[in-house]
């Protein structure tokens, strides 16, 4: 994985349903590159998908392995928490 050091973690979901964690340097615009992605395969939360900004993904979870993607036709962007960047990496 690139260094991410000094880009942000987000969350971002696209038109085709696709939720995907990874690090951004840019979330504006059509189109978002992001570094170290993982797409939320399914989200086992009890508190919808801002739970997966909040606190990540839960054991219930199913998330992909890692790739560099460029996401386009988005939807939202989330911030995540510190809490929740350790739980994505961690999964």
């Amino acid at each position: 994985m690139s260094n991410t050091e000094n880009l942000q973690a987000v969350i971002v979901t696209t038109e085709h349903r696709g939720v995907f964690f990874g690090y951004a340097e840019d979330t504006r615009g059509d189109v978002i590159d992001l570094v170290g992605a993982r797409m939320a395969i399914y989200f086992g939360t009890t508190k919808g998908l801002q739970q997966l900004a909040e606190t990540g993904p839960t054991n219930a979870s199913k998330i992909s392995a890692r790739a560099d993607v460029q996401l386009r036709k988005i939807t939202a962007v989330f911030k995540v928490t510190d809490v929740a960047v350790k739980a994505w990496e961690a999964a």
